[in-house]
């Protein structure tokens, strides 16, 4: 049982132990030896000494200090001063400030079997000095891989419609599995985002050919829609015109007002036939003739007229 257990602790993470502090390290009988003589040395050279053992963060960074090989406080130092001994300790500095970089294109075959070329962009920070320095070797570039391959991972589960009018969700969900991982590392990936997909020429050329043939389709039915309105508009129209015929012809004479309104236009003006055979009927009766003669008197006349022209 002993064993067990003691093999069990070899194997805990040092992020989910933490780091031991600094009362509770064991360095042994050299290592405080070697302590003692930095400490004597210290004093012999004071105040020289001071420009070895004091050092200096800015604001946005933390030093992680390791002393005789073990980390001396669970918490980083700084920003600010901070003592450090000679030949005993030393120190990582590291940047909190947020950092991007852009994941390289990946050439990646989508759910739908469509081959298409995706980069992206990650924004990340470590908020952890100490887990970054202790529990991986480079905190950036171990994220810029990682998300290399979610980013290949999480568009390989979706379709290629998806990917290109979605992508919001997709930059989340790769945004919550990179942060799942890193967070062992003391790096939180605050976001992601997509930055180009590019697609193949041929595919650009069906997908145009069929968004252009849906646009055919949806004006054609609109322009049939509208079609079927303005018949049912007219056929109301000619209901009501149909009822009084005085409406029709003020209805044309509006039509006509219209189109005089400019003066480079002709207006022609249709006379019905019946109109001036009236007046010439009226006449023939006001002089006499009757009308069976007339008729005889023109069907003669034309006869004459075949004659005179054989």
């Amino acid at each position: 049982m002993k064993r067990e257990s003691a093999s069990s602790v070899q194997h805990v993470r040092l992020h989910e132990s933490g780091p031991m502090p600094a009362g509770n390290t064991e360095y042994g009988i050299c290592g405080y030896f070697l302590i003692f003589i930095s400490g004597f040395l210290l004093l012999i050279t004071f105040p020289f000494s001071l420009l070895m053992c004091l050092k200096v963060v800015q604001e946005y960074e933390r030093a992680v200090i390791f002393r005789l090989g073990r980390i001396r406080s669970a918490k980083a130092q700084g920003p600010g001063l901070f003592f450090v001994l000679p030949c005993c300790d030393n120190f990582v500095k590291v940047d909190l400030r947020t950092f991007n970089f852009n994941i390289a294109p990946q050439e990646i075959l989508t759910k739908d079997s469509v081959t298409c070329v995706v980069d992206a962009v990650i924004y990340a920070r470590i908020y952890d000095a100490t887990m970054s320095v202790v529990n991986v070797l480079n905190a950036r570039a171990s994220t810029n891989l990682l998300g290399a391959t979610t980013l290949r991972t999480i568009v390989g589960t979706v379709g290629l419609s998806e990917l290109l009018s979605d992508r919001n969700t997709i930059d989340k969900a790769m945004q919550q599995t990179l942060d799942s991982v890193t967070h062992q590392w003391g790096v939180k990936v605050e976001r992601v985002e997509i930055k180009d997909v590019r697609l193949p020429v041929q595919m650009q050329r069906a997908m145009a050919a069929e968004a252009e043939s849906t646009r055919e389709a949806r004006a054609k039915v609109v322009a049939a829609e509208g079609e079927m309105k303005a018949s049912r508009s007219l056929k109301e129209a000619a209901d009501v015109l149909s009822m009084t015929p005085q409406a029709l012809q003020l209805r044309y004479l509006q039509t006509l007002q219209s189109v005089a309104e400019e003066m480079n236009h002709t207006i022609m003006f249709p006379m019905p036939s019946h109109l001036l055979s009236a007046p010439e009927t009226i006449l023939r009766r006001f002089v006499g003739q009757p009308q069976q003669q007339q008729q005889q008197a023109t069907d003669t006349q034309t006869l004459i007229d075949v004659d005179t022209q054989f």
